[in-house]
């Protein structure tokens, strides 16, 4: 199940207070900027910085390339 739109319009990135990319096939909530990953289970975004996990090139490249992700916060 994908996260509802208003929840994204409220989400950041709990370190560096930013927009995150939400990458629905990954069903992650992505940080380009630090390279790593937040996982959305059960349509519950885990931003907990110790569950965080480090991104690959290839996913990064494919990531911030999907044109499906969504840009959190507000536009």
């Amino acid at each position: 199940m994908a996260l509802d739109g208003f929840l994204l319009a409220l989400l950041e990135d709990p370190v560096d207070h930013e927009e995150l990319l939400y990458v629905a096939s990954a069903n992650v909530l992505y940080n380009p900027r630090r390279r790593v990953a937040y996982e959305v289970r059960d349509s519950i975004a885990v931003l907990l910085p110790d569950e965080c996990r480090a991104v690959s090139d290839v996913d990064h490249d494919a990531w911030v390339n999907d044109p499906q992700a969504v840009r959190t916060g507000r536009p």
